[in-house]
């Protein structure tokens, strides 16, 4: 794999780390800004609109730029937001600091997921893609723990200032690793990135990420509640079991790469099955202390095989400009996020019990293969392109994506 993959993974895992990290400093950034931790949630759904937003706007806007220079541009925007917010005056501004440090969320990934594509042999497109996510895995095993540490201990303030050199070093690693020669500017431009993006294929693919990732988030959204009120862990021991899932995350990340390059119909099918196995079983497992941590590195596992291929999909079905639909993806997993947490808190107050979300996952989970099927089946039906190992080749197999209101 070649060495410029690492850039994108600096990126992605500055990326993870400044999007998960706002939900430790809650408290902290509540009582320096004298409001109350709900309205400092709001920061966290600041930069979850941001991604939604920008990941499509900022994609469209750059669809006829050399990616290098987009993928720095993008880097340089996020360490433009997270300065903002260290330096945030008050809470609006802090507000809309986090939204801005949200825009560029999905653009990078969607762009910097073309990218790793085009650097690697075409057996090897899948495993490029986790690579460049492996970045945004490891930080939730050590970015955000180590940069919540820091947050306690030096201010939340300093945190921000921390992700933005990470952003820097990442500018840094995007120039000087990635080479012009492998991101020129693409020759569809804007037409040809929304024609695309028009497929029925497309957005298939697309409401299988936010059916899938959305059973991951009915369960994870309640994963404190579930350990503290039913396996018995004290708070405290929440921040190194939260450690464990990234460290199944990663796993997972890996495994679903290398097996998506070999069957990505089987890989993806396999993931969301077995998403649904563990958590019809997480009320079981969340009754002790051990099964209960074995769940949560399952839970990682289960859910991050099926990053990649999902990824792949959708860059695949929109293959004639598949940076807009790949930045759209991103956009369906915080669509994902916010709708897997929203449906598992309707199961806990539908008084389902506290292992309820995970079981309201498993449902999701489910669907997620109903739509999945049908994805498949309508390729099959369309005959579009599929080589021998189930995969088209984004940059090297062009697509006529077919208008929507054709189907």
């Amino acid at each position: 794999m070649p060495l410029a993959l690492l850039a994108l993974a600096v990126g992605a895992f500055g990326l993870g780390t400044t999007e998960f990290v706002m939900m430790g400093l809650l408290p902290d950034v509540a009582d320096d800004l004298h409001i109350s931790i709900p309205a400092a949630g709001h920061l966290v759904s600041a930069y979850a609109l941001g991604v939604v937003i920008g990941a499509p706007l900022l994609a469209a806007l750059t669809a006829r730029m050399p990616r290098r220079t987009v993928l720095v541009s993008l880097m340089a925007l996020f360490v433009a937001g997270n300065a903002l917010s260290a330096l945030a005056p008050g809470y609006d501004s802090l507000l809309a600091a986090r939204f801005l440090s949200g825009l560029p969320h999905g653009a990078f990934f969607g762009v910097g997921a073309v990218v790793a594509t085009n650097l690697v042999a075409p057996e090897r497109k899948a495993r490029s893609v986790s690579l460049m996510f492996m970045g945004l895995t490891i930080a939730n095993i050590a970015g955000v723990p180590v940069a919540t540490l820091m947050g306690q201990h030096l201010g939340w303030r300093a945190t921000f200032l921390g992700v933005s050199l990470i952003g820097v070093a990442a500018m840094a690693a995007v120039f000087l690793l990635i080479r012009p020669a492998h991101t020129p500017a693409p020759t569809t431009g804007l037409r040809g990135e929304l024609t695309a993006l028009r497929s029925l294929p497309v957005w298939l693919a697309l409401a299988t990420t936010v059916v899938g990732f959305g059973a991951l988030f009915s369960a994870y959204s309640y994963i404190t509640p579930m350990l503290t009120r039913s396996a018995g862990y004290g708070e405290g021991n929440v921040t190194l079991l939260l450690a464990l899932f990234g460290v199944g995350a990663t796993i997972g990340n890996l495994v679903g790469g290398r097996l998506a390059d070999h069957a990505m119909r089987g890989t993806l099918f396999g993931g969301l099955a077995s998403m649904v196995a563990v958590l019809l079983l997480f009320p079981v497992l969340m009754r002790a202390e051990w099964s209960a941590a074995v769940a949560v590195v399952l839970l990682g596992v289960a859910a991050f095989i099926t990053g990649s291929p999902l990824q792949l999909m959708v860059m695949e079905r929109a293959a004639a400009g598949p940076s807009l639909a790949s930045s759209a993806n991103q956009a369906a997993f915080n669509l994902a996020n916010a709708g897997g947490a929203w449906i598992g808190g309707v199961a806990l107050a539908a008084g389902f019990g506290v292992t309820s979300p995970a079981l309201a996952g498993a449902a999701l989970a489910i669907l997620g293969l109903g739509v999945a099927s049908v994805a498949f089946a309508v390729d099959r039906r369309r005959a579009v392109p599929v080589p021998v190992r189930e995969r088209v080749i984004a940059s090297h197999v062009p697509e006529t994506a077919e208008p929507l209101h054709s189907a």
